[in-house]
Formats: structure tokens, sequence, C-alpha cells
């Protein structure tokens, strides 16, 4: 790492660490689940201790809610904004910061990522990728979807046969699906595949606070690897456009004439990538371990498979692939009846909000013919509800019905590991054995 690098970490996630060791210590269970990987395991536990009937919790750093009604209404007020790069720090950071200057290759949540700036920047951003991200375009997707989602169904059956009989799930099948579909979407070569994969994979922790001094160097590290490539990707674009995503937002204007500048248009690129796989990888391989936990939930998908879109969504409330969000008071507010000063951060808990009582019945049970289960907010809410939510949910149904009607004897051939990342829930490897129809006994 250079000077500037250990500084721009000592100010940011070095202080968030120390901070968040010290809640932990004290026995505030956010700190606690943040900085302990063996309750990582389950984060769930650990959110029932925070959850009563008061709006707001004590977390690691801020305020946070579990509650459904408060969540939502955070994210949908104009009151709050996403952090950007207006937040008050105390004047020795400030300092730090200036000294050690911006970050050299920006992450998703730094601008001008869409995830971290506000309106007007964000209506304009929006306004222009909106228009290249149609839901008509995503329905145009799904056939393609369903050969892709086969092929790669072909390609494990031929490695389960060439091999010892058992398969990683994870890196065979429910990475490489949303990977391939975002990589046509953007223009993106297929042999480039792996290689997103394993930036995308090296980069995912940038969502996550408090990172230790070896894991911020290397999401740096993929950060400026995407960065240089999706560069070089977008002039090739320019000279030779194409009918994909990228190509359209290299060539779409706003109203007032006016385009995407080139750090624009790479933030956005990078940003619809990484999101376009990441989360995804997640809703597949988490919709898979519910479904070998629940057989009795499998067994009904195979007897109505009209459930499947529905069974989607409650794949996506039990196991939130993305578990948490940031929000910042844009100015003096209250929400349920409780006053939050200007530039107070509170934590949005996505994922304990999806299991709140008040909201859906027996809410820890997984069960696909949940009257409300797309009641869940997995895609966050308001202004910035995720763009590919549709895109998201269409690939899950896909993938999860292909893959389990096309091996009704899927089981699991060992444990699966989790990935090592807070904000993000998914797995990293997820081992199976396969059976088809004609094997399945009886």
């Amino acid at each position: 790492m250079t000077i500037r690098s250990t500084v721009r970490w000592a100010a940011t996630h070095g202080v968030m660490r120390v901070a968040t060791l010290r809640r932990a210590r004290a026995g505030n269970p956010d700190a606690q689940l943040l900085v302990d990987p063996a309750l990582q395991a389950d984060p769930y536990t650990q959110y029932e201790k925070l959850r009563t009937d008061a709006p707001f919790a004590p977390g690691a750093l801020s305020r946070l809610s579990v509650r459904h009604d408060i969540c939502t209404a955070v994210l949908r007020s104009d009151d709050f904004g996403v952090l950007a790069q207006d937040v008050p720090v105390p004047a020795p950071l400030r300092l730090a910061l200036r000294l050690a200057g911006p970050p050299p290759h920006p992450g998703p949540l730094d601008p001008p990522s869409m995830l971290a700036v506000n309106p007007p920047t964000h209506t304009r951003y929006r306004r222009l990728v909106t228009r290249a991200f149609t839901a008509r375009a995503v329905a145009a997707l799904r056939e393609r979807t369903e050969l892709i989602a086969h092929g790669l169904l072909d390609d494990l059956e031929r490695a389960a046969r060439d091999g010892d009989g058992r398969v990683d799930l994870v890196a065979g099948y429910a990475a490489l699906l949303p990977v391939t579909v975002i990589s046509e979407m953007l223009g993106v070569p297929a042999a480039m595949r792996e290689r997103f994969l394993a930036w995308g994979d090296g980069a995912a922790a940038s969502l996550d606070m408090g990172l230790t001094r070896a894991r911020f160097a290397e999401v740096e590290v993929n950060l400026a690897a995407i960065d240089a490539w999706m560069r070089e990707h977008l002039r090739r674009l320019r000279r030779e456009p194409g009918g994909d995503l990228l190509s359209t937002l290299v060539a779409l204007t706003d109203d007032d004439g006016s385009g995407l500048t080139e750090d624009e248009l790479v933030a956005t690129a990078s940003l619809v990538l990484g999101a376009g796989f990441e989360t995804t990888v997640n809703l597949i391989g988490n919709g898979a371990a519910l479904l070998f936990a629940h057989p009795d939930q499998r067994s009904l998908l195979a007897e109505r498979p009209e459930l499947w879109p529905n069974a989607v969504d409650e794949v996506l409330r039990v196991e939130s692939p993305v578990q948490r969000t940031v929000r910042r008071a844009r100015r003096a507010t209250t929400v349920g009846g409780v006053g939050i000063a200007e530039g107070e951060l509170v934590v949005t808990l996505l994922a304990a909000a999806n299991r709140d009582p008040a909201v859906f019945t027996d809410p820890h049970a997984f069960d696909v013919t949940r009257p409300n289960a797309k009641e869940h907010v997995s895609f966050s809410s308001g202004l910035h509800y995720c763009l590919g939510a549709a895109l998201a949910r269409m690939e899950g149904e896909v993938a999860l019905r292909a893959l389990f009607e096309r091996f009704e004897g899927l089981t699991p051939a060992g444990p699966a590991r989790r990935r090592a990342t807070r904000v993000l829930r998914g797995y990293q490897a997820m081992p199976v054995a396969l059976a088809s129809r004609s094997s399945v006994p009886g």
C-alpha cells in the first residue's frame, strides 16, 4: 500500500474498525456481529436481539432500525439521502482525507456511482440509464437466459460425469449464469467472465465498513483492474458501437444535449456490471440452500411450478443478498416520532425488516406460498430502489427452476462455505451431487 492509501484506510476503515471493536466489547449486538465471523454465519439471531417496539436501536456506530415500516419510511423519505461526499467528519480526519486525496479508483460507494449521489445528480444518471434498462429489454432477455441456464447445466453434468460426481454449484452455475447475462448486456466478451467474477469477488468487500488494512488493499487492487478494463472497453465501444446496453449509454444524451462523462460512464458501467451478477449469484446460491433445507417446499414447487416467481421473492425475503444499507439525514426530520438531526446516519437493516413479525406471519419460516412475500425490502426502496430488480428476479426464477427441474435428486455433497462479506450475504462455494430425472429412484 502507498502512504496515501494507508492514510485513507486509517481515516476511514481504520477509525471505524477501532470504534466498532470498542462497541462490541461493550456488548452492542450489531457491533459484535460486524466483528465476529462466527456470528455472521447466522446474523438473524443478532438482529432479533435488536428488535423491540422502539423505532430505532443503538447500532455499531449509529442508530439503526429492524422494523419494516421504519426502514421503508427512511428509504422513501426525501429527508434522507446516501452518504455522498459532504458527510461531516472531525477536523483531524478531514485533514487526513485531504492529505490522502480522493480514491484513485472510486468504488460503488464513491461518487460518481449512482449509489453515492443524491438528486439532482442521481436523477440525471438514473434517467439516462433507465432509458437503456427497460422492462421490455429484461422481458426479451428471458429466452436467452433460459438457453444460458440449460447450457451451463449441460456443462455441470459433463463435469460431474468426468469427475467424482460432485461439482461446485456456485462456481459452475450460480456465478456463471448472471455474469454471462450481464456481460452480454454490456458487450463484454465471454472470455472475460472468469476474470470479472474474480475481480468482483475481490472488490465485494468495498460495501463493508471497518475493513482490515490487507482487505482494503485487496479491494483497491480489484477496483483498479475493473476501472482500467472498463475505460478501455468504453473506448472500443465509441469506435465500434454494438447493440449492447453500454453502446446505448455511450450514445445517449440528456434533455439538454449532454451525456455521461467518461468518469460517470465508467462508474455506471462498473456498478451495473457488479450489481448485475454480485447480488444474483447470492440469490441463486441462497435459494438452492433454502430448498435443500426445506424439502417440503421443494416438493411443492415440483407439484406447482407456477409458484416459482413467488418462491424467488420468498428467498429474497428470508435471505436478503444485501443485508443493510445506510442513509444520512439531509435535514432535521422525524421518523416514527423520533427526532433525527441533520447529518445523522441511520442504518436500515433490510434483512431484519424482511423478518418483521408485524408484517410477515411466522417470519423466520420459509414458505413459497407466502401471500405477501413480495413486500420485502431486499431491493431497497424509494429513489435508490434497485434498477436491476426485475432482471434479478427473472434470472433467479429461471436459474433455480431449471436447476431443480433438471436434477430432481440434487443434494449437497459437503459443507457449503459462506462469503466473507457482511453487507452482501451469499455463498463462496457449494458442493453438490447431481441426479437427473432418470436417476432418481421410484
